[in-house]
């Protein structure tokens, strides 16, 4: 498959990232939401995309959902071929908040095994794929290499922060403090509402440390970012799996992305020079999608 180019008319990483979360036309689907109860008390939404094909599952990334344009774009892509497909939503990001303090991260392996032996109940014997977008990515990945895969013909991330330390010390870094400010909007709140944080927090890595690790079990921040990376695990995947990550992601710099040695086997590393984070927009103005579906689909196609 020719390799992603980009569109001439966004240059720089900043511009490519940005692009497609605030400006590309995101796909109208007719989801079905099915509310399920967890086994410790809480629910998780369920969107589903209906149909009779082999099944695509989507987990979104940081305080996404099934209406994030790369979710609705390649989910679209999908249908055409006559997929059908499923986001199960982290809880707190289907709309409604969680009941528990609980929430998701990086690292969630635990909660992915559990999300997919829910929809394996669902789909019996279907030919099953999964996709991990950025966040998701990290945690698809973190269950992939701890054993899990049964039921799955392959697998695929895109943009997945594999060396958490060092996207973490990023998103706090020069202009990436705008997309975490953009991210604390929502995460913050959600906190706050279940008195998870009184005082001001104005990094990731604050809110990591403050929050999220002692959310889940974690010592602090830099006992989360080292437990809950991905990159130690990828030797031990056995399902065939497309990581795919653009060198000039802001978010995941380019020197922390995993090369053949740090891989199995089964995984197939794919870094192209640009893309940006779950960018990788093309086409003429306002641009699409398509590489992105294609190059997902086509892996599981076997292409």
């Amino acid at each position: 498959m020719q390799g992603y180019r980009g569109a001439w008319w966004l240059p720089g990483a900043h511009a490519q990232t940005i692009y497609p979360y605030l400006f590309l036309r995101r796909a109208s689907l007719a989801y079905r939401r099915e509310r399920v109860e967890t086994p410790d008390g809480d629910f998780v939404d369920f969107d589903w995309l209906d149909g009779a094909g082999p099944v695509l599952v989507l987990f979104h990334g940081l305080e996404g959902s099934s209406r994030s344009h790369y979710a609705t774009a390649i989910l679209s892509a999908a249908a055409a071929r006559g997929w059908r497909g499923v986001v199960p939503h982290w809880r707190g990001c289907s709309g409604e908040p969680n009941r528990l303090p609980r929430a998701y991260h990086s690292g969630d392996h635990a909660e992915a095994a559990w999300m997919m032996e829910t929809i394996r109940s669902r789909i019996g014997a279907a030919p099953a794929f999964a996709l991990g977008v950025s966040l998701g990515g990290s945690v698809l990945l973190n269950w992939l290499g701890r054993g899990g895969g049964t039921g799955l013909t392959a697998a695929a991330t895109v943009s997945a922060p594999i060396d958490l330390p060092a996207a973490g010390a990023a998103l706090d870094r020069g202009l990436n403090r705008i997309y975490a400010r953009n991210f604390l909007k929502t995460l913050l709140p959600k906190a706050a509402a279940k008195g998870q944080c009184d005082g001001p927090i104005g990094t990731m890595r604050e809110f990591d440390d403050l929050v999220t690790a002692p959310l889940h079990g974690f010592k602090g921040v830099d006992d989360y970012w080292s437990r809950a990376s991905s990159k130690p695990w990828l030797k031990e995947i056995a399902l065939p799996t497309l990581v795919l990550n653009a060198k000039n992601d802001p978010f995941v710099p380019g020197d922390s992305l995993p090369g053949p040695g740090d891989v199995g086997a089964a995984v197939t590393l794919e870094q192209p020079d640009h893309g940006g984070h779950v960018g990788f927009a093309g086409g003429a103005f306002p641009g699409r999608l398509d590489w992105l579906c294609e190059r997902i689909l086509g892996f599981f196609a076997g292409g």
